[in-house]
């Protein structure tokens, strides 16, 4: 029986062994297929893209702008900055659909929206400054319509977007009033138009086109821009975009300031003169004024002004101040006086040479000498004789006209320097070596033609002169700030130690002085200046372009076949004379005409209102106060005892009192007062101790 037993439980243990090894191996079986699913899932199994698309909401990656970086004046004053702007759109249709399902009550209801609607679109109206009425009937158009984003006027600032906010339906959020709000940073600048094409623009990031990028905004695009950042949204069952935190966020990077050299003030000082001097003028297609530190050639001032030829307006579309390469003319000769001088070609400026009655074989004759048997260098220079340079160059350098012409590139007249904007043109100057050259072509150069100057190295080389021969380079930004604190600092650099020694600079400086003074060609107009200028003028004419010669054609490359052409006008020099501080170049190009704009006019007399603007923003130029008023000598005397006798006045002595007590003593007499002047008593009528009727009046004068 026990044996039987024993069977029975080992019976039963294999029976239940058997269940569980069946179990295990099933479980088994299941965590390998498990297994082998998942790693299948994992790497090769893919979601069908439309069950995806129903199932798991999309997330989009989104590009992030960053702050861009502001342009600072170099008295901190913003020029260019990024401000907030927000503008409205209207989904016209919201809850239309809800009210018109529910029968009476939703016509009361849209009844309400309706009424809101129209004193949200009187408050927008007048904040906008438009037609609230036209406001109401595009909002009902739009509804009628089922307009879902119809734009709401302009961009407005974020103190309009907070007062609009409170305006009846808006106030109840986006999702009852359709109104949507979205922010976009836009470029501000607050001086307008002052400086425009030097401060310039970006218009498009994304493509470097020079047409889109301008000036030092184009130029410092890099650090301004900053760097993009990243997110990825996905949708919400409002239909809105929120971040997906689940995904890459990478946070954008503001750009970066830059600070420039430009004072915005004196912006406006130049830029109204040069505008005041041609804006009557129609003959003027283009003018440009530059005012440049003379120690640092830090640039104060960069005007550009373009006639538009359809309503004769003037507008910064081109930078002529480095764009422009022309030949300069007259104010050219400044360096070959200095060639002449640093050569030791003529010893002073008032060495003379003789006349030739301004005949240079080769040349056109010069009027300005004719008659005369000889002539001071200084005078030549003073009245700008073509026929003085040319006789220099000739004369001195016919056999080596490389010599003279190397010093052109001493002086950085051959190259177009690295500069804070892009367009800086190249010089050209002609190269003895060439099949090109002309035997002509060193007179020619000596006076300013031949070669192709910017009105910015005309100006820098004449900078150069007022800094004692240190030859600065121009520019436009101090540095790159974050925050106010300084990242990469630019400042002053030298683009040639020593053009020339001390003393030949004092000797232009004599020279430049007498173009100024009594028989120059800018006396007139800057004689009477408040702070004595020193300085160049020059009128050449220019090449003819090919449309213009194929157009009017040519009796010279200058000159159309009916005489007209086109003039440069310039005046360049530096202020006050014997300290300079800035130095300035003012040019004018004329369109086609028969007439002529000269150097000593237009620019010279532009000149004149920029020192005089300028000599009042410095306090330290003011002259010094002398006394030169009298004050009468107060006396002591004894003073008159005061009437008894009201019957019979006596007029008491006040000379040399103040009005209060002249006056206390007359009244007190019995006597009036009238009285002229300030100061103390000098004269009385009547004369003191004359008796005199009760109640006359005594006239006392008071200086």
């Amino acid at each position: 029986m026990a044996t039987q037993n024993q069977n029975s439980t080992k019976r039963e243990k294999d029976r239940i062994g058997m269940i569980l090894f069946y179990l295990y191996a099933a479980f088994l079986v299941m965590a390998v297929v498990l297994v082998v699913r998942i790693a299948y899932i994992q790497l090769f199994w893919k979601l069908d893209k439309n069950l995806e698309r129903n199932f798991r909401p999309t997330s989009v990656k989104t590009v992030i702008d960053p702050k861009r970086g502001a342009i600072i004046g170099s008295d901190g004053k913003l020029l260019a900055m990024s401000t907030p702007l927000y503008e409205l759109f209207m989904d016209c249709t919201v809850r239309k659909d809800y009210f018109a399902g529910k029968g009476k009550e939703g016509k009361e209801l849209e009844a309400e929206w309706q009424e809101k609607a129209k004193l949200f679109a009187k408050g927008l109206a007048d904040e906008m400054g438009a037609d609230g009425d036209a406001y109401w009937k595009m909002i009902q158009k739009g509804r009628k319509d089922g307009a879902r984003y119809m734009r709401l006027g302009h961009p407005i600032d974020r103190a309009a977007l907070l007062r609009i906010q409170k305006l009846p339906l808006m106030n109840e959020g986006q999702y009852k009033s359709g109104v949507i709000v979205t922010k976009k940073d836009t470029r501000q600048y607050p001086y307008g138009k002052l400086a425009v094409r030097t401060i310039g623009y970006v218009k498009d990031n994304s493509n470097s086109n020079g047409n889109n990028h301008i000036g030092l905004e184009g130029k410092y695009d890099y650090v301004l821009h900053g760097k993009e950042g990243e997110m990825w949204t996905r949708p919400t069952e409002n239909k809105e975009r929120i971040q997906n935190y689940d995904s890459l966020y990478v946070k954008p990077e503001d750009g970066l300031d830059v600070r420039t050299t430009l004072d915005i003030t004196m912006q406006d000082i130049v830029d109204k003169a040069l505008r005041r001097q041609i804006e009557e003028d129609k003959s003027i297609e283009m003018g440009c004024a530059i005012i440049m530190d003379v120690k640092t050639g830090a640039i104060r001032s960069m005007v550009n002004l373009v006639r538009d030829s359809t309503d004769w307006s003037l507008n910064e579309t081109y930078n002529m101040a480095i764009g422009l390469n022309s030949e300069p003319g007259s104010v050219f000769k400044a360096t070959t006086l200095m060639t002449a001088l640093e050569d030791g070609v003529i010893q002073s400026l008032d060495d003379r040479i003789p006349t030739n009655n301004g005949v240079l074989p080769g040349y056109p004759p010069d009027d300005h000498v004719r008659g005369m048997t000889d002539i001071s260098i200084l005078h030549g220079f003073e009245i700008s004789s073509n026929y003085v340079f040319r006789y220099l160059a000739v004369k001195n350098y016919a056999d080596n006209p490389k010599k003279f012409l190397d010093k052109l590139y001493l002086y950085k007249l051959g190259q177009a320097f690295d500069f804070d904007l892009d367009g800086l043109q190249q010089p050209e100057i002609p190269n003895p070596e060439s099949p090109r050259w002309s035997p002509t072509d060193l007179g020619s150069v000596a006076m300013g033609y031949a070669v192709k100057e910017t009105p910015l190295h005309i100006l820098t080389f004449y900078n150069a002169v007022a800094n004692k021969g240190k030859m600065m380079k121009p520019y436009l930004v101090e540095s790159v700030e974050k925050d106010g604190v300084v990242k990469t600092r630019k400042g002053p650099s030298v683009l040639n130690a020593s053009i020339c020694s001390k003393a030949t600079a004092d000797t232009l400086l004599r020279a430049m002085k007498a173009v100024t003074q009594d028989g120059g060609t800018a006396a007139r107009r800057l004689g009477g200046a408040k702070l004595q200028v020193a300085g160049k003028t020059g009128t050449s004419r220019q090449v003819l372009s090919g449309e213009e010669i194929k157009k009017y054609g040519m009796s010279s490359p200058y000159v159309t076949k009916d005489g007209s052409y086109h003039n440069l006008a310039t005046f360049v020099g530096f202020f006050p004379a014997d300290e300079p501080k800035y130095s300035a170049i003012i040019c004018l190009k004329s369109y086609l005409i028969r007439g002529s704009v000269y150097g000593g006019v237009l620019p010279a007399a532009a000149m004149r209102e920029i020192v005089d603007a300028i000599y009042a923003l410095d306090p330290s130029w003011g002259k010094e106060l002398v006394p030169k008023a009298t004050v009468p000598k107060m006396e002591l005397q004894a003073a008159a005892p005061y009437q008894t006798d009201p019957k019979e006045p006596v007029v008491p002595d006040v000379k040399g009192l103040g009005l209060k007590d002249a006056m206390f003593m007359i009244e007190n007499s019995g006597l009036k007062c009238n009285y002229s002047g300030t100061g103390h008593v000098t004269s009385q009528v009547p004369k003191a101790g004359q008796k005199v009727a009760p109640g006359s009046t005594v006239t006392i004068g008071l200086k």
